[in-house]
């Protein structure tokens, strides 16, 4: 059974991903490193030391006998190309299947946040994924306002309410545009309005095992 390191930035991504891959034949090790948050505010936080922390807890992940990285915060993905590491395993973000997708489509599209310090980077790294794909795509970025600080709180059923009840109004309001979630905390929220409104509506778990299995180059079993 291969090995999947989860690389997260908060505990509350781990129950996503153990859904998103739970029933795979794939053992999932987790680690953790919630300082980012609380470093934010501070003016030696720069980009060169956020990436040397994030390239040395990548490391220091792959040196544990895993077969490959899940790097599953955004904030992470925004501060990092793959291919620049020189990593001995392969990194998946989590946003890689979310954008294939999103390429994939047609019209005017948009990509739900809760995370303000994620949008421009991952908006940009939208923008450069479909340059190198030659896929022209035409996406806006939609913030919720006062959501984020309810998971930095630990008011994750609170969190979830909120989420839910703006991807319902944003739907009423803009039936006519297809819509995504950019974070994997907004997942469950996600799945539960496109159950509740019959629209469908995209998020980085849809088609993660996927791409999982192409990162490891393993074929996983569904387990019963």
């Amino acid at each position: 059974m291969k090995k999947l390191g989860c690389f997260h930035a908060h505990h509350s991504n781990i129950e996503y991903i153990e859904k998103a891959l739970g029933n795979y034949s794939i053992k999932l090790i987790h680690f953790v490193d919630p300082g980012f948050d609380g470093r934010k505010g501070e003016s030696d936080f720069t980009s060169e030391l956020v990436h040397k922390r994030i390239k040395d807890m990548l490391n220091w992940i792959a040196g544990s006998g895993v077969d490959g990285i899940l790097v599953t915060c955004t904030f992470f993905t925004t501060h990092f190309q793959g291919e620049e590491l020189e990593c001995p395993v392969p990194i998946i973000n989590i946003d890689t299947p979310l954008f294939h997708d999103i390429c994939e489509r047609e019209g005017l599209q948009t990509l739900v946040f809760t995370n303000p310090d994620t949008v421009e980077g991952t908006m940009n790294q939208l923008v450069e994924f479909a340059r190198r794909g030659k896929k022209k795509i035409k996406v806006i970025p939609h913030l919720v306002d006062n959501a984020f600080n309810l998971i930095m709180t630990g008011e994750q059923e609170n969190y979830r309410a909120l989420v839910e009840e703006k991807l319902e109004d944003y739907i009423e309001e803009h039936i006519d545009k297809t819509l995504s979630v950019a974070q994997l905390s907004m997942a469950s929220s996600a799945e539960n309005v496109e159950g509740k409104t019959g629209v469908f509506v995209g998020s980085p778990v849809k088609s993660l095992g996927r791409y999982v299995e192409k990162a490891l180059n393993y074929k996983c079993d569904i387990l019963p």
